[in-house]
């Protein structure tokens, strides 16, 4: 069996890996030292390069590097094989380290090499001293309870029906070869941490060490609708959405009549076989102490369910609380960098000189560190005075930082500028802004030497032109745009640019001011532009939304329309009573509607029925699920509130809904409103 693997960076001294033991406290050894100059260099040469850390990544580049040896100066080069690196993506952090950004390159070893400017007598080389991994996985991290569809990316495989993938040694619950190229896989559950990634095709497997981490969150690829055209076999598979373990028992509806249902197996499965299944049918699973979800018209063959449990002491195992939410105590990792200013990049540019200098007393230069975030449409929160990062901050190249993070590969950006904390709420403008990618963050372990060189001026403008809907009678009454980063696979930067709210109706032109070129560290990354036109200044509902237009350039203003009509639901009618069966919705003018969902909040929100139907406007029917009993998942009479939502999302292919795509976070553009309703 040939066998092409990535090895793994040993830990730097006083680091332990996470497969060291158990990881507790962190680690770390506090008199650990983390310069390597001059360390085991052969024959006193002053010029040497020992490794790098890690020693594999992506071979789509963009990973973190940090390179060890002696004898690099300030003007230092760095080559992956034959391709330099950018100087803009190196930082020369003292004659015994390096830190730099993997440029893409062809799977397989290369040759690091270093030399010092033009002097090529300075210039020495390390075989084999990086891999770049044949895969990668999109996204390469995920909850812990699996579920996760990620998509294994490889670069001149062969895959086929033949292949086999697995994380941490477990087969993909299912695995679609989308391409020779490209598997589409539904990842297993896990346990936390960095797992390995194996595909096996034929004789040879490919390894990539650290390919996924299961961390203790949600990311929605998960759950949803695959599989073959319905053809007279339906499989159900139900599990909790919070643990990832089968829920044996739940009850499970195909059609309309709940007198139907069957439970679940022991693992979680319902299998349905009949020649009539031969055309869509609506799927509806509901389990006590568990909200329902019913997937109206499903295609295929395969339903994958995650359902949330109902979070009351009434429902927790023997009459113990119900199970938490989020992650666990010291699941997370810990990151120390520094800010760094390089003039030798930015001649006549000293450290701060790209931060003009504050003009009131009450003003100061200040910096601030954060993560990318899931959100393109989060607002710019400033963290508070005591994160701030000060010309006074000390460190030892540049200014001292620590942060803690969820595990995974992660991206963090930093913000200077100037701020103002006397007025309210306080006011920063930043004016500059620095990104590392790539940056691996294990459970309960540190990551150090993680240098933010802020290099980016956000002195660009960018336009927006707006064609906002009719304002209904109930709202929308005025737009919120809004613009954020988007940095690759790796998630949203939010900058401090603000919104804008004209009133509707208005066709026009916005503009927002401090914005970065997209150069440098941030090759790859794309303007996300969106705008909402929501009623009243709290932005509430009836509300529709353009949330996803990305662009590369500042040249030409983005052009936002095509907002999706608001929902009326017309059954039942506003305040009156459902009969738990009958649902009917129409939107106004607008972009057509991908994805409709009703969410049918009861129990003061406790208990939630989500329900999942193809296409905008139209009635339809679901189970009456009162006659399953409220011991099986039933919502009790009372109150409702039913909110609408028509998605409209790119490519939609509904026979491959997943999670995410019912939730906003999922869709391109939608519209909400919420009505109120009572169960008798």
């Amino acid at each position: 069996m040939a066998i092409v693997s990535a090895c793994i960076a040993s830990a730097p001294e006083g680091i332990r890996r996470q497969s060291d033991g158990d990881g507790g406290d962190f680690g770390v050894d506090p008199q650990a030292t983390s310069s390597s100059a001059g360390a085991g260099v052969p024959g006193g040469d002053p010029h040497a390069l020992l490794g790098a850390d890690p020693t594999h990544g992506p071979f789509n580049g963009g990973q973190r590097v940090l390179l060890h040896g002696n004898g690099f100066s300030s003007k230092v080069r760095v080559w992956f094989g034959d391709v330099e690196v950018d100087p803009s993506a190196i930082v020369a952090i003292d004659p015994g380290r390096v830190q730099v950004a993997a440029p893409p390159g062809t799977a397989g070893p290369v040759e690091l090499a270093v030399q010092n400017g033009d002097d090529t007598s300075t210039r020495r080389a390390l075989p084999g001293g990086y891999v770049y991994d044949a895969l990668y996985a999109s996204p390469s991290s995920g909850p812990i309870s699996g579920g996760t569809t990620v998509e294994l990316i490889g670069q001149g495989t062969r895959w086929d029906a033949t292949t086999v993938a697995r994380i941490d040694q477990k087969p993909c619950t299912s695995l679609d070869v989308a391409e020779p190229t490209r598997l589409v896989c539904t990842v297993p559950q896990g346990t936390p941490g960095a797992k390995t990634i194996s595909v096996t095709t034929g004789d040879e497997t490919i390894l990539v060490l650290d390919g996924y981490t299961y961390e203790d969150s949600e990311n929605g690829y998960k759950g949803g609708l695959s599989g073959a055209p319905l053809a007279g076999r339906l499989r159900v598979l139900v599990y909790n959405n919070f643990t990832g373990d089968p829920i044996p028992g739940a009850r499970v509806v195909v059609g309309s009549d709940p007198t139907s249902a069957i439970e679940v197996d022991a693992s979680g499965v319902a299998v349905f076989e009949d020649a009539s299944l031969d055309a869509p049918r609506t799927v509806t699973v509901a389990a006590k102490c568990h909200s329902p979800i019913s997937f109206i018209d499903v295609p295929v063959d395969t339903v994958t369910v995650y359902l949330d449990p109902v979070l009351t002491p009434a429902c927790g195992a023997s009459g113990d609380p119900p199970p938490p939410v989020g992650g666990k105590v010291g699941s997370a990792g810990a990151l120390e960098g520094e800010l760094v200013w390089d003039q030798s990049l930015d001649p006549g540019g000293a450290e701060w000189g790209n931060v003009p200098t504050p003009r009131r007393d009450t003003e100061r230069k200040a910096a601030y560190v954060f993560t990318t975030g899931p959100d393109p449409l989060a607002p710019f929160r400033l963290p508070s005075e005591v994160q701030a990062l000060t010309p006074e901050t000390p460190g030892e190249l540049g200014h001292r930082f620590t942060m803690y993070l969820a595990p995974g590969s992660r991206t963090v950006y930093a913000l200077a500028g100037i701020e103002d904390r006397s007025t309210t709420p306080p006011r920063f403008t930043a004016y500059a802004m620095g990104v590392v990618r790539g940056i691996p963050i294990l459970p309960n372990e540190w990551t150090r030497e993680v240098f933010v060189r802020i290099n980016q001026p956000l002195d660009h403008a960018l336009s927006m032109d707006v064609k906002a809907p009719a304002k209904g009678p109930k709202g929308p009454d005025r737009i919120q745009a809004n613009v954020s980063l988007m940095i690759g696979n790796d998630g949203f930067a939010t900058l401090p640019i603000g919104a804008q709210s004209p009133l509707i109706p208005f066709d026009g032109g916005l503009t927002f001011v401090g914005v970065p070129s997209l150069a440098r560290d941030l090759l790859g990354a794309r303007y996300h532009s969106s705008a909402r036109a929501v009623t009243g200044q709290a932005g509430l509902a009836p509300l529709s939304v353009v949330g996803r237009v990305l662009s590369t350039s500042t040249s030409e203003p983005v052009r936002i329309g095509d907002f999706v009509g608001v929902p009326t639901l017309e059954t039942p009618a506003q305040n009156s009573a459902w009969d738990g069966v009958h649902l009917a919705t129409s939107f106004g003018a607008g972009a057509p509607v991908d994805l409709s969902i009703y969410d049918i909040a009861s129990g003061n929100g406790l208990i939630r029925w989500t329900v999942a139907v193809p296409a905008g406007s139209r009635a339809v029917e679901v189970p009456d699920i009162r006659q399953l009993g409220l011991d099986h998942g039933a919502l009790p009479p009372g109150p409702l509130t039913i909110g609408v939502y028509g998605a409209r999302i790119g490519g939609f292919d509904y026979g491959r809904l997943v999670y995410r795509q019912l939730k906003p976070q999922g869709m391109d553009a939608y519209s909400l409103d919420s009505f109120s309703a009572h169960l008798q």
